[in-house]
């Protein structure tokens, strides 16, 4: 079984589409098949869970944080982030998407 549950905080990386790559975290839950993201660099917006790869990160953040408690939140979990998206990039290199 699956550890890596859908809630708020736990920290997503997009398959496909125009935020191919980059690293998200779920800030609210919509219905059953889309949740409302957010990341540093990105416009709040909603995604579908088709698109994401859950990660067993997971930031302690409260329902729909502004965006400041968020990067906030993100640093603090810095190291991890850093070094999945370190592992990402040699994956994705060595496959050469």
């Amino acid at each position: 079984p699956s550890k890596r549950y859908v809630e708020i905080g736990r920290v997503a990386f997009v398959n496909y589409g125009e935020n191919y790559g980059k690293l998200i975290v779920i800030v609210d839950v919509i219905d059953q098949n889309r949740a409302l993201v957010d990341a540093p660099d990105m416009v709040r917006s909603q995604m579908s869970f088709k698109r994401l790869s859950l990660t067993d990160i997971k930031i302690d953040i409260s329902r729909i944080p502004k965006k400041k408690v968020l990067i906030k939140a993100m640093k603090a979990a810095g190291k991890l982030l850093d070094l999945f998206l370190l592992v990402f990039r040699e994956i994705d290199n060595y496959v050469g998407y």
